[in-house]
């Protein structure tokens, strides 16, 4: 199938399959085998699942080659066997499909319109800065298995995907490897964002700009749960939406085995209305059956697709969130300070491969109400590609902010934008022939936005004319490879007044002519305007104004200079624009003195979407915090750099403080302990997510390792806790109880990690070795949670004083009473508090 002949489909409603591991489990599949080697062990039950899912209507059946990539493959020692395994599991999918073919029950027309999706997810490690796997490392174990599967099936769905970066991986791999249709799929929790904090209108936004063919979600939760994510999606939506959820949530039986609550009368009233909010590509996840496919497809079958209504809007994305503009949006500031220019301690710190700096920059602009942020790293003695990508995994692991990436070298802005977990901006594409023919394409790939810089290879544009001349050509060209109006920001090209006289004239008839007649945003750097002239804020402050009323769009400038921005703001309100009174007001009014110092407060003045404050609500304009509402001091460099997740700055304040004389206890309890308290608290409420709180925790061990021996020292005898923790066998899922471990080893707790996938009589053999306090048990898949009941039963038998305590996806409150567990938690922040109040009991 090629793209144009989906398309065609998509004019209807397509119909997915239902579950496969819930019901191979159903079937006899134990928990703890690699389910690829099963189902080829047992292709009869499987071929059968895939008959009844075509007999009851679906369009697409997915092949069994979910997690069938090189390592996934190799957690069982099979990652030499992926190219037999791949193809034995897709020859089942397309058998299956030519019996139902020709059994007698399928009309020629149909027999037609039976496709077989080849199916990718989750590799089951972490990207860097998370993890240790790097992007490229990443895009080749998914061209591997690409490579193997795509002669054989008709498109691809990449699905179950908790990350965006890793989903853009195996886009991008698709891409590269096949000229097959590409759908992505995310799951998105009861909150409406991943794991990692994607929420599903950037899910949309960064996956079509970068060509995937549908996006959607499945997995996680019911289908009334998804209503509001695919609502979001459909606002951005170019491309069709899908739709895959499970079936309810999951029960324990008498039996102990597992089922979900969710009827298929009940799930396909549920899917009517996901159907309505403009999902086209629905399906079903975790607990569907054949029966329920077989009810949506007869109730839903002759409803028509919504019409796509979203409006060609202009937005940027970082991985957690997404900027949404128009023409006449409020005005967008782009912090400017991360720039080595002018900075020679920056530049020093780049030459050393340090990127505290950075870091600080771009948290300390976030503070002061950028909405995106500039990154160029441009200057001699540096690899520009290489330090390029570390400043951008820097920055977007201490902010949630969309990012311009600025940079004249292609190789580092090509590299920059693969990797980028966003859509970015691209600063710039002028009409010099490297930079048309060589830039612009590249941009297009990686589906981002771009600056067009009036320039050409001979340099300024002499007047006016010439430089509209320039922006029409570089438009024409844009538009050659499909870029559209929505996908451009033009460059006014401002040059300084004290050598032209008309500069600022020109610059601001450039603005109007984009703004009136081109309808083409406008952005420009602030400070050239002013270059030579004494008091430059005067001159600044004066142009910006003068800019927004002739209808420019965002600036490069410092964010922390409260003349420009309180400027802005009053011209916005002057102008009518939306939001722009309280958005005016709520900026004077966080402006405090504070020791003759003026302190920011972050209140979003400009136009972002969404604003999540990063736990430190006040910054200086000389760069340091001021104390939060609950009286906290936070001059208190580690406490802020345990909430920013600075390793490389607690490790240097974490000494700093030892040598000047603090005790270890002293930092760990009036730091470290409050600040990771304040992380949990900020996770919970959603302004942190997963890449944060690992963020976080890491930073607070980094001071924990220097300040540990001391501890010691200073405890002189007591007693420390033991903790036992695993996930349970037939679980290969770690992600959540890692991150617990980290927690409760921040704490202080003597944490014995089993691993992943391990047997209940190791779990009680290590509580009794040694000697554990707490036995902690993680499980993610309903066919494993059933293993915490059992040893919650052998930990009774054998009289082990030890309180267990579980976590994971599928796990409850109910479940632990229901097992007889002596606790619950939902996160790691929970699970701390849990072990905190179970100590207390039993002392």
């Amino acid at each position: 199938m090629n793209k144009k002949e989906f398309s065609k489909l998509t004019k209807q409603i397509l119909f997915l399959d239902g579950a496969t591991g819930t019901n191979l489990s159903a079937a006899g599949m134990p928990s703890g085998v690699c389910p690829e080697k099963w189902i080829l062990e047992n292709p009869g039950i499987f071929k059968d699942l895939q008959l009844k899912y075509f007999e009851a209507g679906s369009d697409i059946v997915l092949a069994p080659t979910f997690t069938a990539n090189r390592i996934k493959l190799g957690e069982y020692g099979l990652e030499n066997d992926i190219e037999s395994i791949n193809r034995g599991l897709i020859r089942l999918s397309l058998e299956a499909r030519e019996e139902y073919r020709s059994s007698g029950r399928c009309s020629k027309e149909r027999a037609e319109k039976l496709f077989i999706a080849g199916d990718l997810s989750m590799c089951g490690r972490q990207l860097r800065p998370m993890g240790d796997l790097d992007f490229e490392e990443l895009t080749e174990v998914y061209k591997e298995q690409i490579r193997i599967i795509s002669p054989l099936v008709d498109l691809i769905i990449i699905e179950t995907m908790m990350s965006l970066a890793e989903t853009r991986a195996a886009l991008i791999a698709a891409r590269e490897t096949c000229d097959l249709p590409v759908l992505c799929s995310l799951t998105f929790d009861d909150s409406g964002r991943t794991l990692f904090g994607t929420d599903p209108k950037t899910a949309m936004a960064v996956l079509q700009s970068l060509g995937a063919d549908a996006v959607g979600c499945n997995c996680s939760v019911g289908p009334d749960k998804l209503v509001y994510v695919i609502e979001e999606m459909a606002s951005v939506a170019r491309v069709p939406i899908i739709a895959k959820p499970n079936a309810g949530l999951p029960v324990l039986n008498e039996d102990n085995s597992t089922s979900y609550d969710v009827t298929p009368k009940e799930f396909t009233q549920g899917m009517l209305k996901i159907i309505n909010a403009g999902a086209s590509i629905v399906g079903g996840c975790c607990g569907t059956t054949p029966e329920h496919i077989k009810m949506l497809t007869s109730t839903a079958g002759n409803i028509a697709p919504k019409p796509n209504n979203a409006k060609d809007l202009r937005y940027l994305s970082s991985e957690q969130d997404t900027i949404v503009f128009e023409l006449d949006s409020p005005f967008i500031i782009v912090g400017e300070r991360i720039n080595p220019t002018g900075k020679k301690k920056l530049q020093e710190e780049l030459k050393n491969g340090s990127f505290e700096m950075v870091y600080d920059l771009a948290l300390s602009q976030y503070e002061a109400g950028a909405s995106l942020l500039d990154i160029n790293v441009g200057m001699g003695g540096i690899d520009e590609k290489e330090t390029l990508i570390r400043a951008i995994e820097e920055v977007t692991s201490a902010v949630r902010l969309p990012l311009v990436i600025d940079s004249s070298n292609v190789e580092a802005m090509e590299e920059a934008l693969r990797r980028y977990p966003g859509r970015a901006l691209v600063n710039s594409v002028s009409l010099e022939e490297k930079k048309i023919k060589e830039l612009l394409p590249i941009v297009k790939k990686y589906g981002a936005m771009f600056i067009l810089l009036p320039l050409s290879d001979e340099g300024l544009p002499k007047s006016l004319s010439e430089k509209k001349e320039i922006i029409e050509k570089i438009l024409r060209e844009a538009y050659k490879l499909g870029f559209k109006d929505s996908d451009i920001v033009v460059d006014g090209l401002v040059q300084t007044v004290g050598a032209n006289e008309k500069a600022g004239l020109e610059t601001l008839e450039t603005i109007r002519y984009c703004h009136d007649v081109l309808k083409l945003p406008t952005i420009c750097g602030l400070s050239n305007i002013s270059f030579g002239l004494p008091e430059r804020i005067n001159v600044n402050a004066a142009f910006l104004d003068l800019a927004i009323i002739n209808g420019l769009t965002m600036a490069i400038m410092n964010p922390s200079q409260i003349r420009l921005v309180s400027s802005a703001l009053a011209t916005d309100l002057l102008l009518n624009r939306k939001g722009a009174d309280l958005r005016y007001i709520e900026y004077v009014n966080s402006l405090e003195k504070v020791e003759e110092t003026t302190v920011i407060k972050k209140t979003s003045p400009s136009s972002t979407e969404s604003s999540v404050n990063n736990g430190n609500e006040f910054v200086k304009a000389d760069g340091s915090i001021a104390s939060d509402d609950q009286g906290r001091s936070k001059n208190d460099e580690i406490y802020r750099a345990v909430l920013s997740g600075s390793k490389q700055k607690i490790i240097s304040e974490t000494k700093k403080s030892l040598d000047e004389g603090k005790k270890a206890k002293e930092i760990l309890d009036l730091s470290l302990l409050p600040a990771i308290d304040e992380v949990g608290k900020l996770f919970e409420k959603g302004k942190y997510f997963l890449p944060q709180l690992i963020k976080s925790a890491e930073a607070m061990s980094a001071s924990i390792e220097i300040l540990e021996p001391l501890l010691k020292e200073e405890k002189s005898g007591e007693s420390t806790v033991t903790i036992v923790i695993a996930t349970v066998k037939g679980d290969i899922h770690d992600i959540g109880k890692n991150l617990v471990v980290l927690m409760l080893k921040n704490y202080g707790y003597n944490v014995i990690d089993l691993g992943k996938d391990v047997p209940s009589d190791d779990i009680i053999e290590a509580a009794i070795r040694y000697d554990a306090d707490i036995i902690a048990l993680s499980a993610l898949m309903t066919t494993t949670m059933t293993e915490m009941e059992t040893i919650v039963k052998k930990s009774h038998e054998k009289k082990i004083k030890a309180k267990i305590i579980i976590g994971g996806a599928v796990t409850t409150q109910e479940y632990c009473e229901l097992i007889d567990a002596d606790g619950y938690s939902g996160d790691a922040q929970e699970a701390v508090i849990l072990v905190q109040k179970l100590m207390k009991l039993l002392e």
